[in-house]
C-alpha cells in the first residue's frame, strides 16, 4: 500500500517494512511494478480527459501548449524527445509526467507507460538500494527513513544549485 502513494516517500518506508517482513528486495521490486501498473490505469482516463478538454476548451489547450514547450526544453538537455529523455523525466519528476511527456511526444498507451514505468522503476532501485545499503550501516530503520527522505528532498535542489553556479562561472568574464 505504501507504494501506491503517488509521491517518492513511501518508496523508503515499503523498502524498510517489506526487509522487516523477510521479503526479499526482488519481490519488493515487482510490488512496486505492480503499483505503477495500477498507477497507469488510474491514471491514464484523467490524461485522456485532459487531451480531450485540450482539444475543446481554449485556457487547457494554452495549458496543453506550455507543457509541451517545457517538456521540449527539457528533453533538449538529453538530446531530444527520444524514449531515454523521457525516460529521465520519469526518474527526476514521477511517472506521471514522464507519461504526460510521453503522450506529447507521441507515444500511446503501452509505449508510453513502459517509457514511465522504466524511469520510475530505476528511480525506485536507486532509492531502494540507498535504503538497504544505508540501514544496513545505521540499523535503525526509522533514522534510516528519514534520512532517505530528507536525501530524496534536498538532493535534487542542491543539486541544480551547484549546476546554476557552474554555469554562472563558465558565463562570468574574468
Amino acid at each position: 500500500m505504501l507504494f501506491l502513494i503517488p509521491v517518492g516517500g513511501g518508496i523508503p518506508a515499503g523498502v524498510l517494512l517489506a526487509r522487516s517482513h523477510g521479503i526479499i528486495w526482488p519481490v519488493t521490486a515487482g510490488l512496486y511494478l505492480i503499483s505503477d501498473i495500477v498507477l497507469a490505469f488510474l491514471f491514464e482516463p484523467l490524461l485522456r480527459l485532459m487531451i480531450w478538454a485540450g482539444r475543446r476548451v481554449p485556457f487547457i489547450a494554452r495549458m496543453v501548449a506550455a507543457l509541451r514547450l517545457a517538456m521540449s526544453r527539457t528533453t533538449a538537455h538529453y538530446g531530444g524527445a527520444g524514449p531515454f529523455a523521457l525516460i529521465m523525466i520519469a526518474f527526476g519528476v514521477d511517472p506521471m509526467t514522464g507519461r504526460a511527456a510521453a503522450a506529447a511526444a507521441g507515444h500511446g498507451f503501452i509505449s508510453g507507460w513502459a517509457i514511465a514505468i522504466a524511469g520510475d522503476m530505476l528511480y525506485f532501485g536507486v532509492v531502494m538500494a540507498a535504503t538497504l545499503r544505508l540501514n544496513s550501516v545505521l540499523g535503525d530503520p526509522n533514522r534510516t527513513m528519514w534520512i532517505i527522505l530528507a536525501a530524496m528532498f534536498f538532493f535534487p535542489i542542491i543539486l541544480r544549485r551547484f549546476k546554476t553556479m557552474k554555469i554562472r562561472r563558465v558565463l562570468t568574464p574574468r
